[in-house]
């Protein structure tokens, strides 16, 4: 058996957009269908883990990408179509998966995920999974130019971002070296979300650890929002890195670790977001061990994650 390489990572992990988002939704109709609040919560869950994986799948296929392009039997217009689109689909599962986490966030808060969040999650996963086929069906079209018909291979190269200029991976990457005032801009974005991330996921987390136990956990939830947009900054900025000078990173261990690292943590803070154990917890109140031992873990993946992207020009030799 040959070594696993990023392309046959790849080929594993893009089957998980497509496919998740269709098991999500599913659930998510029947839960709608049974009037089921804890489906509905199961459903928004899988929605917001779907996103987090979503990420790597897209970072391997442009490694992917850099791995064949050029070779014979590879229509060059269709990875560039396939890439716009994979890319579109991205933001928009990335968006599903917001709408999701803040479904379940309020629906902690209110014993119920809110209707109107629940509703906007159907609508953008309908969205994410047009987005998605399409991406998969023009990947198909990389090693196969012969299933297409004269009209369609005229037509593939505009047919990957549908018709998002802006969002197209060499608009993009145009911004990102072009502008010398982006990167710098980009960088002052990325750690103020850094910030906001881990500002709140070690205050969260300290008190499920006993500390400030005069202080219910009920009162920390309200800070997770701020977190969640701290993460959000931290995966728009990364992106325009990442697309800006692509070899950098696909070339780079650190940066895989660092990516396998935050998805764990991404899992942690669901965790700490929706566990009944950690929510109950009243003023003077310790954690189960469990719930402990989960927050001691949630803050050493960050504090890796920080080292690995911290250590990215030392450990990988980037820039």
């Amino acid at each position: 058996m040959g070594q696993l390489t990023l392309p046959h990572l790849h080929l594993l992990l893009n089957h998980f957009p497509t496919v998740g988002v269709v098991v999500g939704l599913g659930l998510l109709l029947l839960a709608l269908i049974r009037r089921s609040d804890d489906l509905i919560r199961a459903s928004l869950e899988l929605f917001f883990a779907i996103g987090l994986l979503t990420l790597p799948a897209y970072l391997s296929g442009v490694a992917a990408e850099a791995a064949i392009e050029g070779r014979a039997g590879v229509a060059t217009a269709a990875i560039e179509a396939h890439h716009d689109a994979a890319l579109l689909g991205f933001v928009v599962m990335l968006f599903t998966a917001a709408a999701a986490w803040l479904a379940l966030w309020q629906g902690q808060r209110r014993a119920r995920p809110a209707r109107g969040s629940v509703w906007a999650v159907l609508l953008l996963a309908c969205a994410t999974l047009a987005l998605m086929a399409n991406a998969a069906d023009l990947g198909g079209e990389i090693r196969h130019p012969e299933i297409l018909t004269a009209s369609d291979a005229a037509a593939t190269a505009d047919s990957g971002a549908l018709g998002a200029e802006w969002l197209r991976s060499s608009s993009i990457k145009a911004f990102a070296n072009d502008l010398p005032w982006a990167w710098p801009a980009a960088e002052t974005l990325h750690f103020i979300g850094l910030g906001l991330l881990f500002s709140v996921v070690l205050v969260g987390n300290l008190r499920i650890l006993g500390m400030m136990k005069s202080v219910p956990f009920t009162a920390l939830h309200r800070l997770l929002p701020w977190g969640i947009l701290g993460l959000a900054l931290n995966v728009i900025t990364g992106m325009m890195f990442f697309i800006g000078a692509s070899s950098q990173y696909t070339e780079n261990g650190a940066f895989y670790w660092k990516i396998a690292l935050m998805l764990i943590a991404g899992g942690s803070f669901l965790y700490m977001t929706v566990s009944e154990s950690i929510w109950a917890l009243r003023p003077g109140e310790d954690a189960a061990p469990m719930d402990k031992a989960i927050a001691a873990s949630a803050l050493g993946l960050w504090v890796a994650v920080m080292y690995c992207g911290s250590m990215l020009p030392f450990l990988g030799n980037a820039f």
